[in-house]
């Protein structure tokens, strides 16, 4: 069973219900932001590389701690292109499974691996998106005590169930408004069609006027609003 028909109920339940996570960006302007979970990927990830490149995208990645050790040139060439970088976690298990303890692991681990490959310190790479979208108040409570920043979504297509391009590429233009936050994939699960997803999703969106901005611009949005 496919969710993607969901997540947009999903969505206008949670953003009021928890609006210290940054959901989407200002709905008077045309800024969307594209993201990008679950790498580096030594095979996916250059070829997304590239379609940004080709536009002059800017994007955000929130990385697993593990991947980035397994292809931290690639990590690096993502940061030194000028892309946002966010912590998934180190190894994709869900936070509300993990105790404090093991929680702070996961997200320290992710920041040196950081570190290491692209000399980002830990305190400019603090948001944080959960694996599956999945948290609880505490989750969010230990996060704001931890000092990073909680980001989730506002367009969800489901991507790494792989109900193929053209599925993808609608669900996302039919979701798409002001200050959309767009979740797509260019891990070991949905990376197989996203290059061929944002070759025609990217084009299309720029022709409806939007623009493509950072995680962090859509954070600036909200703190001026």
């Amino acid at each position: 069973m496919q969710l993607a028909p969901l997540f947009p109920f999903v969505y206008k339940i949670l953003q009021p219900t928890f609006p210290q996570c940054l959901w989407s960006g200002d709905r008077y302007s045309q800024k969307i932001a594209l993201t990008f979970d679950d790498g580096p990927h030594p095979r996916y990830t250059p070829q997304v590389l590239a379609v940004l490149e080709r536009y002059n995208i800017q994007a955000s990645f929130f990385w697993l701690g593990a991947c980035v050790q397994r292809s931290p040139e690639i990590a690096k060439e993502i940061c030194d292109r000028g892309h946002w970088i966010g912590l998934h976690g180190y190894d994709h298990r869900s936070f509300p499974m993990l105790s404090p303890i093991k929680l702070k692991e996961s997200l320290e681990k992710t920041q040196v691996a950081i570190h290491h490959a692209c000399n980002l310190l830990p305190e400019q790479v603090r948001d944080v998106r959960p694996p599956n979208g999945l948290f609880t108040p505490k989750t969010l409570e230990l996060f704001l005590q931890w000092n990073y920043r909680p980001v989730m979504w506002s367009v969800v297509p489901e991507d790494w169930a792989l109900p193929g391009v053209s599925t993808v590429v609608q669900r996302v233009i039919r979701q798409v408004k002001n200050g959309s936050l767009i979740v797509l994939h260019d891990g070991a699960c949905g990376g197989q069609d996203v290059v061929a997803t944002i070759q025609i999703l990217i084009p299309q969106l720029i022709q409806q006027g939007y623009q493509f901005v950072t995680v962090d611009t859509l954070w600036q949005q909200n703190r001026k609003n």
